[in-house]
């Protein structure tokens, strides 16, 4: 399929889909046999080689909500995130770089099922009638895609997706996430009042650089010596880190960057990297013998497309019991919470700052909030807690597993520029809210961003690492991961705190749970992997593994 041929159908546009060239695309990226495929949270994400058919398809799928949306530009982004480097996905962004609207997310999965062009062209054709699409209206899509191997294939099929629609493309190459959802809002943002910043990758680096010098001018390091050691993943965050570090003098931020291999096949996400580090609870694997010991010294870990972040420490030599020290998600969100809700007060506006966590935030994390902001509880997936910490004046969410941001409403932001301080204080505070709404990424969870956040935060409160992780004890726990033949059958309500399905099985999880003493335990069937997730939670240390094992036995024996 020539993509100069499939342009032409731009002109066909206002006739109607260009069904001929559709027909081609799918002959020569023919939906595999015996697969079926579901657009979910992180879009639809699976082994890398299969995916050729899901990317031109939703390729199409994106060039008509671009025209449903006037002509705004959105995204697609081939990653696979954490998962492993045989992995591959893609997800689609709105434009506002948000997450793809939920309701076209049945119109993706119906679409990458079809098995026929003419399902195919059934399922668009719905999709166009029922959001009133007109089709002569131009489509702009912007897309990019991580270090995996199998993506330069897959963007290949998404190039020839778009041109079949006759949208205007844009190939921002390699970037991490954050920053297309970055691009995606600053392309629509450009020349307007709230224009989010230059929107190319040069921009993003100079918007998060600028705002964390001005926050950090007058302030000392907490962490001067050591330097911070970051565990890039060898994935794509690894570049990114090193471009925005030539944009901030080192007496500024001093960083060490390990796991920086984007080139040797089979080491993306393998023995590192977030997911590997809250997990297993864990040093990045061959740390012990790459890093020298220091006292005070503290690290953090980018997942493989940069969107995830999770800090550590070690309160002993490694390998040293009890030594590791981790400061997830939970760790950041109060962090965060608690520092902006005291820079609000400092600075005498009327705003709520609330915080979101889903039902696998820590207890005590969750105790530590409600005595400081109001906090919600929605269902694990960045969709649901970006839209409620949207209902905040500031609203924080992040996950345990260290996906996250801070969301600033615009009523807020004009508050931070209109309001008279009372004071030098008050000043001071309403210039800090006003740069770190600059700093942080509000499209999506970006490590580097929160990477910086906390380094704000940490100098601003002159705490070191033992300080932060001091403002709370986490009660211990663990998250098993339980391959099951079929994750589909298992179905949650209450915000994922409960089991509907299969039937009997959350009595059982009850029953087991009462036997220890102020006990959690959920089970969720995972968003990216065939496989279900099993939280874990006591009061007592020594209780933990024998609840998190009996109830991952609960899910084995509900799946043979």
């Amino acid at each position: 399929m020539s993509l100069p041929g499939a342009i032409s159908s731009a002109a066909a546009m206002a006739d109607g889909l260009p069904v001929q060239i559709i027909e081609e695309g799918v002959k020569e990226y023919p939906k595999p046999e015996n697969i079926t495929f579901t657009y979910g949270t992180a879009g639809v994400r699976t082994k890398g080689a299969v995916l050729e058919s899901v990317c031109y398809r939703i390729a199409l799928i994106s060039a008509l909500r671009s025209k449903r949306l006037g002509g705004k530009t959105v995204g697609l982004m081939v990653t696979a995130s954490h998962n492993p480097e045989e992995d591959n996905g893609l997800k689609a962004v709105d434009s506002r770089g948000e997450m793809l609207e939920a309701s076209w997310e049945a119109y993706c999965t119906q679409a990458v099922n079809a098995s026929t062009a003419q399902e195919l062209v059934s399922v668009l054709e719905n999709l166009i009638s029922a959001n009133k699409i007109n089709l002569s209206t131009p489509a702009s899509v912007v897309y990019a895609h991580d270090t995996r191997p199998t993506s330069t294939m897959l963007i290949k099929a998404v190039a020839a997706g778009l041109a079949t629609m006759g949208a205007h493309i844009t190939d921002a190459g390699l970037k991490t996430t954050p920053q297309l959802h970055y691009l995606v809002k600053a392309l629509n943002t450009q020349g307007t009042e709230d224009a989010y910043g230059e929107p190319t990758e040069e921009g993003y680096y100079k918007k998060l650089s600028s705002a964390y010098l001005k926050l950090v001018a007058d302030k000392t390091s907490a962490t001067a010596t050591p330097p911070l050691i970051v565990d890039c993943a060898n994935g794509v965050g690894a570049p990114a880190l090193l471009s925005l570090l030539k944009h901030i003098p080192e007496k500024h931020l001093t960083i060490k960057a390990m796991r920086t291999d984007t080139k040797t096949p089979g080491v993306l996400n393998n023995g590192c990297g977030a997911d590997y580090v809250k997990s297993n609870q864990r040093l990045p694997a061959g740390y012990e013998k790459d890093i020298s010991y220091v006292p005070g010294q503290w690290m953090c870990s980018f997942d493989g497309d940069a969107d995830r972040i999770v800090y550590y420490y070690l309160r002993g030599p490694p390998g040293q019991k009890d030594s590791f020290r981790l400061l997830d998600g939970d760790k950041i969100a109060s962090l965060a919470a608690d520092y902006i809700s005291e820079l609000v007060k400092k600075a005498g506006i009327e705003l709520q700052v609330g915080c979101v966590q889903t039902a696998y935030a820590n207890g005590s994390s969750t105790k530590y909030l409600k005595q400081r902001v109001p906090v919600t509880c929605t269902p694990t997936g960045v969709k649901y807690l970006h839209h409620a910490a949207e209902r905040y004046d500031i609203g924080v969410y992040f996950e345990a597993n260290g996906h996250g941001t801070v969301l600033f409403s615009t009523s807020a932001q004009r508050a931070f520029k209109e309001t008279s301080p009372a004071s030098p204080a008050a000043e001071d505070a309403l210039h800090q809210l006003t740069a770190l709404a600059e700093l942080i990424n509000q499209t999506v969870g970006d490590a580097l961003s929160d990477m910086l956040l906390v380094e704000v935060i940490l100098r601003a409160r002159q705490w070191g690492p033992e300080a932060w992780d001091g403002a709370y004890e986490d009660l211990p726990n663990k998250l098993l991961k339980v391959n099951v033949k079929d994750r589909f059958i298992f179905k949650t309500e209450d915000a994922e705190r409960r089991l509907v399905s299969p039937p009997g099985l959350q009595e059982k999880i009850d029953e087991v749970v009462g036997k220890y003493k102020d006990a959690r335990s959920f089970v969720r069937p995972s968003g990216t992997e065939d496989c279900v997730r099993v939280y874990a939670e006591t009061s007592l240390a020594g209780e933990l593994d024998s609840l998190a094992k009996a109830v991952a036995k609960l899910v084995q024996d509900s799946d043979a």
